[in-house]
């Protein structure tokens, strides 16, 4: 897949310091993208591969790579309910950690946790989240969505096709998933509360029904899929599913599946966070569109 990029030479990147920290595969590739632009880069908290990443400094701690930082990039997927970055390193970005930026820095990154928020309101910082940025959302669907097809294929026992689907949710990441699992032959069902989103599914041959629906509806379902940050897979709901049904959630923090209770009937449930990790590549050049367009046009409105 490629993309149009920005104009990169709008602006002088070698100087600006970007410091790129927490998350997987796709942070390294973005690393490799800012590092072409001639920026001064410096990074922590992702894997690196063999390859290495020439002209970045891979710094010790979160705070080393954030000290005098123009922007600020953390990872898509966010951060836990503890407050914790998407990363292999435990990085629980406080007032002391970012304070060591530029004093008219911005933090680019997915959902932030509010605790995080308010810690960019106090600083001065510009704060920009991934999830309101609906070009940059589609763009990385086709991988996010089949990593989620590899999860159902894997922990199920029934093929796709002519299986009965609960789709939880209609928001980008389930409606493209949806129309994906129905082309396949799937039967879907999706519960949603939005009646725009309900009639979308529809369009594209669903069933549609309100919350209210949803427990006569995962009745008999083979499975069931959730993609909104609320507790809606409930005890109760889950009280009416077969045992051989499989759960997964594909919501960010907090979720929306009750794990606990699942697990205790033992149905097989997963939570497929990070979907994006399918195709690193893919994903992460995706994301340096939108994050090339933001420090763009963040650094032309300072002339």
């Amino acid at each position: 897949m490629t993309y149009e990029m920005p104009e990169i030479s709008s602006i002088d990147w070698s100087k600006l310091k970007i410091a790129i920290v927490g998350g997987d595969e796709r942070e390294q590739e973005i690393a490799r993208l800012v590092i072409a632009t001639g920026a001064n880069v410096s990074v922590f908290g992702f894997p690196i591969d063999k390859n290495g990443l020439d002209g970045a400094t891979r710094t010790k701690t979160a705070g080393e790579s954030i000290k005098d930082a123009d922007f600020i990039l953390f990872p898509i997927p966010g951060m836990s309910q503890d407050g914790a970055l998407f990363s292999n390193e435990k990085i629980y970005p406080d007032e002391a950690m970012l304070s060591g930026a530029k004093n008219d820095a911005h933090l680019i990154m997915g959902l932030p946790h509010p605790n995080l928020t308010e810690v960019c309101r106090k600083l001065g910082f510009g704060l920009h989240e991934y999830e309101t940025d609906k070009e940059l959302m589609l763009l990385r669907m086709p991988s996010i969505v089949e990593l989620a097809l590899k999860i159902i294929i894997e922990n199920t026992k029934v093929s796709i096709h002519g299986s009965s689907i609960v789709m939880v949710g209609q928001g980008n990441v389930a409606h493209t998933l949806t129309r994906d699992l129905i082309l396949l032959g799937a039967n879907v069902t999706v519960a949603a509360r939005n009646p725009v989103q309900r009639a979308e599914a529809i369009v594209i041959g669903a069933k549609a029904i309100t919350l209210d629906g949803l427990g006569d509806a995962v009745a008999n379902c083979d499975i069931c899929l959730s993609a909104v940050p609320a507790p809606l897979v409930t005890r109760a709901i889950i009280d009416r599913m077969p045992e051989s049904v499989f759960i997964a959630d594909f919501a960010a923090p907090p979720g929306g599946v009750d794990f606990d209770y699942a697990r205790s009937r033992h149905i097989n449930c997963v939570w497929g966070r990070g979907l994006g990790r399918r195709a690193p590549i893919t994903v992460g050049r995706s994301q340096w569109k939108g994050i090339a367009e933001r420090i763009i046009s963040i650094v032309k409105e300072r002339k």
